[in-house]
């Protein structure tokens, strides 16, 4: 298979995945927003925790 031949394909999966996608309603994207935030906080959190640990282990 060619370069352009290899282009030309990705391009076509390109569209196709183009035209079968939406654009989310209201509802959706504050839901997708919310799941998104307390993703974010939880790991922020872990890492929180995880770096007060090394700091106390790290001094004892």
């Amino acid at each position: 298979m060619s370069s352009k031949e290899s282009i030309v394909n990705f391009l076509k999966l390109c569209e196709r995945v183009l035209h079968v996608s939406r654009k989310p309603g209201r509802s959706e994207f504050i839901n997708v927003a919310k799941v998104t935030g307390i993703g974010i906080i939880i790991i922020g959190a872990v890492g929180f925790v995880v770096s007060i640990i090394a700091q106390l282990v790290g001094n004892g």
